[in-house]
């Protein structure tokens, strides 16, 4: 402690210093390492000669680095030079361009005013080009509008000169209308001699078409029509022109198809199958059809329908008004070509009708009309020669039918046939419904164009039907007034015999079915008109007619059960009784007082009508002879129910105490109940 405290101030911070001072440093370490690569021998003289070793060191290096840098040196001296040389140069270089620049500056000033000068030029000739452009036509066009072929070039030229038409027009709203007015001028000389050299050549073109059978279109004279629609006189006369040779045309052909037929004989010609009316007619109007599609497909390709976009400058009309005047224009022209084949063609069907077609063939005739009728309709148009002319046939083949029809009819009326024993339909029903039946198999496989719709059946089945109807209602009178004879002398001859008494009377006459002359004739047109009805209830077309039948043969039937009834009650002495019976509550007088209707009188009816009801099975009718079973056994029941019901009646007036009768049960004996019981109802 003694000995440290005293050491000099300057030995101890060397000492401190050294102690602070840390060997494990990456600047110690490396300085170490370099120390060693030339520090060798570890003696006493080389520590004491440390420091002048190391500064020898530093001298070596830095005498190594020196004679390192002299090539350097060297290097940057020529440098040096080189650029100064280079400074030399620019100078020179800079002094020139300034002499040069005071010489030639007159010469760029002048360039500046020539450039300006070329940039006007330049718009100038833009604008002057622009104007030659829309209001001049080039040589090349002029050319092609007056002497070269028609070709692309021509249409061009002639589009050139409409378009500059038009620019005139815009000219003469600013104030060069003078300049307008003469380029306008010009412009129309050269659109009308365009137009008249294009109509001659369309016309041309056009006179090739009539020439051939199948002729096609080539693209410039679709493009020459659609141009001479700007004109409408010219583009209508061309329209005749086609519709004229195409007219000629068809009906050559037309009358080679019918007399000649195909090259070769094949196919046959028409007229081959003129004993045939159906094949005939149908082959005609199937040529036409064909025949009217190419050629629609022709005018169609030749004045190009679908351009509805295409509008008239010279007109500027609407869209809807150019397609309509389309559509005007092509329906003309092929009501002019189909013009010529309509009389050849109506004459044909007409002979055909003429020889008196049997009633199927014509009703077919019909039908095939009426379906080629809206076919080319949907192709022609509703207002044409051929669509009336195939209209004309129709009504005539129809008139036809109707009239065999109504001969038929007719001839039935006259001679009505006789009812048959067993009150059955007579043949002429049973043919007529067969008949029916295969018109209405005719009518249910009719074709039917798109537009069209089948014809109403219910006339057809009226022609048919009703003079049938007709001619067994007339049998059916005549029936009864020969039944009203036989009754009238049968009568006369039983009234001599007549000696029984009239309770035995009535029950001996009950004992017998009943003699009602109505009702053979009611049966009778019964049996017709479930003849004619049932076999037209499976077809959908007859069902109106179907509900009129049912609808009489219900009527008949009401009759049938009313009258029976009648007869029935008449036979006990009841008929003229039950509106007494009916009425007995609004009178004053008892019916038992009454002379029609007293207890003695009305016991004699009632037993009768008991006798009738408790009777044999052939007391009430069974009308055995209505051919429907159906109908048999409602026509029974109902005339079972009607005589309960009367029953009925007759039971409240005996036993209403009103009417003063002394012993009602022994009068009706039978309740109501009873009654129904008996007659199964």
């Amino acid at each position: 402690m003694a000995s440290t405290v005293g050491l000099a101030p300057g030995l101890s911070r060397k000492l401190k210093k050294v102690l602070e001072c840390r060997t494990d440093t990456p600047d110690l370490v490396a300085s170490l390492n370099a120390l060693s690569s030339f520090y060798d021998e570890n003696s006493a003289h080389a520590r004491r000669n440390l420091r002048s070793t190391i500064e020898k060191r530093a001298l070596q290096i830095n005498s190594e680095f020196l004679s390192a840098a002299d090539s350097t040196q060297i290097a940057l001296d020529r440098v040096e030079e080189e650029v100064n040389a280079l400074a030399d140069c620019c100078d020179k270089i800079a002094a020139a361009l300034s002499s040069s620049a005071e010489t030639t500056s007159d010469i760029i000033s002048t360039t500046e005013r020539l450039k300006q000068e070329l940039e006007v030029t330049t718009q100038r000739q833009e604008i002057v080009g622009c104007f030659l452009r829309d209001y001049q036509l080039s040589n090349e066009e002029i050319k092609a509008l007056r002497e070269d072929e028609l070709d692309e070039s021509f249409f061009q030229a002639l589009s050139h000169v409409q378009e500059i038409h038009s620019n005139c027009k815009l000219l003469l709203r600013t104030h060069h209308q003078r300049a307008g007015l003469e380029l306008m001028g010009v412009m129309a000389m050269y659109q009308e001699g365009a137009y008249e050299r294009l109509c001659r050549w369309v016309q041309a073109e056009c006179r090739k078409l009539g020439d051939t059978d199948n002729p096609e279109v080539g693209d410039l004279l679709r493009t020459a029509v659609r141009c001479l629609k700007e004109k409408p006189a010219l583009f209508k006369y061309c329209a005749e022109e086609v519709g004229n040779l195409r007219h000629n045309a068809l009906f050559r052909r037309f009358i080679s198809a019918l007399t000649r037929g195909g090259p070769g004989g094949m196919p046959r010609p028409i007229e081959v199958h003129a004993h045939d009316p159906l094949r005939y007619v149908g082959d005609m109007l199937g040529w036409l059809h064909q025949a009217l599609a190419s050629e629609r497909e022709l005018v169609h390709a030749l004045f190009d329908i679908d351009s509805a976009d295409h509008k008239s400058t010279a007109k500027q009309t609407t869209e809807n008004d150019s397609l309509k005047a389309a559509e005007s224009d092509f329906t003309f022209v092929l009501d002019r070509i189909f013009e010529g084949v309509c009389r050849p063609f109506k004459v044909r069907v007409e002979q055909v009708l003429q020889s008196q077609p049997s009633l199927i063939i014509s009703y077919k005739l019909t039908n095939t009309l009426e379906f080629y009728s809206y076919t080319i309709s949907d192709l022609l148009g509703r207002d044409t020669a051929l669509c009336n002319t195939i209209g004309l046939v129709k009504d005539a083949a129809q008139k036809t039918f109707f009239d065999i029809l109504k001969t038929r009819g007719e001839k039935l009326l006259r001679y009505p046939p006789p009812v048959a024993i067993d009150l059955s339909p007579p043949p002429a029903v049973r043919e007529g419904v067969s008949l029916t039946l295969e018109i209405i198999e005719n009518y249910n496989s009719m074709m039917v164009s798109a537009s069209g719709e089948k014809p109403v059946f219910d006339p057809v089945l009226s022609a048919l039907l009703d003079p049938i109807i007709k001619m067994c209602e007339q049998a059916a009178e005549a029936h009864k007034s020969k039944m009203s004879g036989q009754l009238t002398r049968r009568s006369r001859t039983s009234s001599d015999s007549s000696q029984l008494t009239s309770v035995d009377a009535l029950l001996s006459s009950s004992s017998s079915p009943p003699q009602n002359n109505e009702t053979p004739s009611k049966i009778f047109l019964i049996n017709c008109l479930c003849a004619i009805q049932q076999p037209l209830l499976r077809h959908d077309v007859a069902s109106q007619y179907v509900t009129n039948i049912g609808s009489m043969i219900e009527n008949h039937t009401n009759l049938l059960v009313k009258k029976e009834v009648d007869t029935l009650l008449q036979r006990c002495g009841l008929s003229d009784k039950m509106q007494i019976f009916r009425s007995s509550g609004t009178t004053e007088l008892p019916l038992s007082e009454r002379q029609e209707t007293s207890p003695a009188t009305l016991s004699e009816c009632l037993k009768a009508f008991f006798g009738l009801v408790l009777g044999s099975e052939g007391a009430l009718p069974e009308f055995e002879q209505i051919q429907v079973p159906k109908l048999r056994s409602e026509a029974c029941v109902r005339v079972a129910k009607t005589l309960a019901e009367d029953y009925d009646v007759i039971y409240r007036a005996v036993t209403d105490q009103q009417n003063g009768y002394p012993d009602p049960k022994s009068l009706a004996r039978h309740p109501p109940d009873q009654i129904r019981t008996i007659l199964g109802i």
